[in-house]
C-alpha cells in the first residue's frame, strides 16, 4: 500500500511557511512521539522501519516530507492507530 506524501512548509521569498500546526487533529491524535538528533543520526531512518512495519499490518501512512531535503521525513503519520512520530529538530528550511 502506498504513503501518501505531502510538505507541510517551505521556502518563500518571505522566509519558511508553516503549516505544521495542522499536522494532526487533537481530537484524533492519541500519541505523538518527538524523534530529537543531529543530521544523520537515523531520524527518517527510524520513521521509514516504523512506516514499513505499519504497511506490512495493513495500515495506511502519511509521510510529511522536510521541504529542505525531499528524502528526509519531518513526520510520519499513522492515521488508523491516532499515532505521530515527529523530527522534533527545527526544519531545515527555517534555518536557511
Amino acid at each position: 500500500m502506498p504513503s501518501i506524501q505531502y510538505f507541510l512548509g517551505g521556502n518563500t521569498p518571505t522566509g519558511f511557511y508553516s503549516l505544521y500546526h495542522q499536522l494532526s487533529d487533537p481530537i484524533r491524535m492519541r500519541a505523538l512521539y518527538i524523534v530529537k538528533g543531529g543530521p544523520g543520526s537515523g531520524k527518517s531512518t527510524l520513521m521509514r522501519r516504523v512506516e514499513r512495519h505499519a504497511q506490512a499490518a495493513g495500515l495506511e501512512t502519511e509521510q510529511v516530507l522536510c521541504s529542505g531535503d525531499p528524502d528526509s521525513l519531518d513526520a510520519l503519520i499513522l492515521p488508523q492507530l491516532g499515532a505521530a512520530l515527529v523530527d522534533g529538530t527545527a526544519p531545515q528550511g527555517a534555518a536557511s
